[in-house]
């Protein structure tokens, strides 16, 4: 980000009485009151087993990689950049993710407009699910993989930001390969965030496919570091329509979601602080998906180790819910930011 599962229940009976009993028990009682759901090996209360199952395992694998000190903090056109992209093409890849062109990678020069600086190399790593009804409709998933690299000596690891979102990228890929969508979904690991917003703002300006055809954008962007099970879901101050949506599809998590940080009188306005920013510019809907700021933001501590590990499982559990029921109901939403632009 730029600045500016507890166990279910088993009823269990000692019963006295007549062996016939005990044996018909012991036969009804597991599957009248087993409930077991696959996230990896770890049980979870009921309610979380209507969101999603991911693969633990594999989320965690992923943003201990991309946070580990091997990346030296994926600073772009760096080799740690480099190993963030491999490993990003290889997950797409083994999932049989689609490229768009002939290539998952899409080069591009970038200038840090803060400080002038240049990147002459900046990647941005595009694949694509076909939707299966509408493949013309597509909804724009992004996350930004580069981060602040080394200064003074120390790896800046970025593990919620944005590591975390990545990881949360990948599992959203591997859902959605398993579980095609009606409408297509560009999955947009993005560059030189740090720097300016500079990969999002290339994908806009140099589209992949008609801009126009993007209906909305899901932004994840720091969703791993929280110990009080607050998400916040910003973008509905600018686009109420798609309040009632995220509602709908988090219903189920655990997680509180707080709608702010998307307006003047919020204790912080991120309706540009993300790769959310030029799609809003753009006039292209969203919905950022992050945790409010923390000790470790910005710092070399923010690293695997100090991210909580249940409550980013539960939040791409979450995100990948809502995720579904956007795409279930893109033609309803379309209409409906039609009918708020001719008001």
């Amino acid at each position: 980000m730029t600045t500016p599962e507890t166990p279910s229940t088993l009823l269990r009976k000692r019963l006295a009485g007549m062996a016939i009993f005990t044996v018909i028990l012991m036969v009804t009682l597991p599957q009248l009151f087993s409930c077991e759901s696959d996230t990896g090996g770890n049980p979870e209360t009921l309610t979380q087993a209507e969101l999603p199952a991911i693969d633990r395992e594999q989320l965690l694998g992923d943003i201990e990689f991309l946070s580990s000190d091997a990346l030296a903090g994926r600073f772009p056109g760096t080799e740690g950049s480099r190993l963030a992209q491999e490993h990003i093409i290889a997950r797409f890849t083994a999932l049989g993710v689609e490229t768009v062109g002939d290539d998952f990678r899409h080069s591009f020069s970038h200038i840090n407009p803060r400080n002038n600086t240049e990147f002459p190399e900046a990647v941005n790593v595009i694949g694509l699910i076909p939707g299966t009804e509408n493949p013309e409709r597509f909804i724009a998933v992004t996350a930004h993989y580069d981060h602040l690299g080394m200064h003074d000596g120390e790896i800046f690891n970025g593990a919620d930001d944005n590591a975390s979102g990545v990881g949360g990228l990948l599992a959203a890929a591997r859902h959605f390969t398993e579980n095609p969508p009606a409408h297509s979904l560009l999955l947009l690991a993005l560059d030189v965030e740090e720097q300016g917003l500079g990969g999002a703002a290339y994908f806009v300006e140099n589209p992949a496919v008609p801009l126009d055809q993007i209906v909305m954008n899901l932004n994840m962007d720091m969703i791993s570091h929280n110990f009080e099970d607050r998400l916040v879901a910003a973008g509905t101050f600018h686009y109420p329509f798609l309040r009632p949506f995220i509602e709908e599809a988090t219903a189920a998590s655990p997680l509180e979601i707080i709608f702010s940080f998307d307006n003047p009188d919020a204790p912080q306005d991120w309706t540009f602080s993300s790769d959310h920013g030029p799609f809003h510019a753009a006039g292209i809907p969203f919905i950022y998906f992050g945790v409010e700021d923390h000790e470790h933001y910005h710092t070399p501590t923010d690293t695997f180790e100090n991210i909580n590990p249940d409550f980013y499982v539960t939040a791409v559990r979450t995100i990948i819910n809502v995720l579904d029921h956007l795409d279930q109901n893109l033609s309803d939403i379309e209409a409906l930011h039609e009918g708020a632009l001719l008001e």
